[in-house]
């Protein structure tokens, strides 16, 4: 569910966003809405020739509209009973001091909603999410206090029984849930999904702000573990959550090595790595040992990175020279077999061993790109 704060929000630089000022103002007094924009291009205006502009080769067009309606329609939203588990989801949550604005379906699955005000002490994020942005925080209080509303609920689930304390876990808002403790607010409102499963869904839920290598994959193992914990599923069965297999492996190299630089071995375990045919619990010893096995080849390559320097030569980019120097895959024909985790492994450490940095000239980094060893 997309942020929607009034003019004056401020969000992250990968947080792309059109303002609806940039369309729509409000002529007081008037009651009426004009826009900003130019109203028609020029070909579509009286007495001029009616021209279909040219697209450049390459261009990506824009998506055309379903042609038949899918969904339901408004007046449909609670036309119907809700199902028992959203009865009793009713009452668990008024039970706890919380009180339900609405329930309702969603528009487009026709699953049902309940719109509530939740005490916010017995709220926490799930325990796997990403680590909270200071900064996108504190602009958060800044605005919600500064214009006196909070106008975007939080997604939330109930949180499994075990847990003590949090009795409610939101997958999708902790960056406002963080703002609204700190602002001493005393409730939230969020629209509570009746199952639980929901919160597992975060990556794909999260629209806050921009996930970048280290939080989708930090974000991933931790969920990864939860869920190994509850059931005897295969990572084939949490393919959606996980969306990425190279996220589990990454993730355990950034949990064992915070400054690890993933975002040079990434493209690499893209073409390698697959969801394991195997129950969690075995298949996460197997993601274990390729995370140990990445980060010793890690340690072959810092070393020959050190060489270069030693060398003389300075580049953001001298680790993903050398990744891309010993990938097995870089030059690899493209009808060959494909290359297993372990396969690739083990290239790149006797490729690495070979490397010889004494052969390398400043030209060669200069031509090169990749992901910066900062970047990451």
């Amino acid at each position: 569910m997309p942020e929607a704060y009034p003019l004056g929000y401020v969000e992250g630089l990968n947080d792309a966003r059109t303002l609806l000022a940039d369309f729509f103002s409000y002529l007081p007094g008037s009651g009426a809405f004009f826009s900003s924009c130019p109203s028609l291009p020029y070909w579509a205006m009286a007495g001029k020739q009616t021209k279909v502009p040219r697209v450049a080769v390459g261009t990506r067009r824009r998506r055309t509209l379903a042609h038949v309606s899918s969904g339901l329609a408004a007046t449909e939203l609670q036309s119907a009973a809700p199902p028992n588990d959203v009865a009793d989801l009713h009452r668990v949550i008024e039970n706890d001091g919380g009180k339900i604005l609405a329930i309702y379906r969603e528009p487009y699955g026709g699953r049902w909603l309940l719109l509530a005000a939740l005490p916010i002490a017995l709220v926490e994020p799930t325990p796997f999410q990403r680590n909270l942005s200071d900064t996108h925080v504190r602009r958060l209080e800044i605005v919600i206090g500064k214009i006196g509303r909070f106008l975007d609920p939080i997604i939330a689930v109930r949180a499994p029984t075990s847990e003590q304390v949090a009795k409610y876990w939101t997958p999708n808002g902790n960056h406002r849930l963080s703002a609204m403790k700190t602002l001493g607010a005393k409730s939230i409102v969020a629209i509570m999904v009746a199952e639980p499963a929901a919160a597992y869904q975060i990556l794909a839920m999260n629209t806050e702000k921009a996930h970048n290598l280290r939080e989708k994959s930090l974000e991933v193992i931790r969920m990864y573990k939860e869920l190994e914990r509850l059931d005897d599923a295969t990572e084939e069965t949490y393919a959606l959550e996980f969306e990425d297999p190279a996220f589990i492996t990454l993730g355990l190299c950034y949990e064992a090595r915070p400054r690890f630089s993933g975002g040079a071995y990434h493209p690499l375990l893209k073409r390698v790595e697959e969801f394991l045919k195997k129950p969690m619990s075995v298949a996460l010893t197997l993601r274990l040992e390729r995370a140990n096995s990445l980060l010793a080849l890690d340690d072959k390559i810092v070393a020959q990175v050190e060489a270069l320097k030693a060398k003389g030569l300075t580049s953001p980019y001298l680790k993903s020279f050398v990744v891309a120097r010993v990938n097995p895959i870089r030059f690899r024909p493209k009808d060959a077999a494909p290359l297993s985790f372990d396969e690739a492994l083990d290239r790149m450490t006797t490729a690495t061993a070979k490397f010889n940095p004494e052969k390398i000239k400043v030209e060669d980094v200069a031509r090169s790109g990749g992901v910066a060893d900062e970047a990451v």
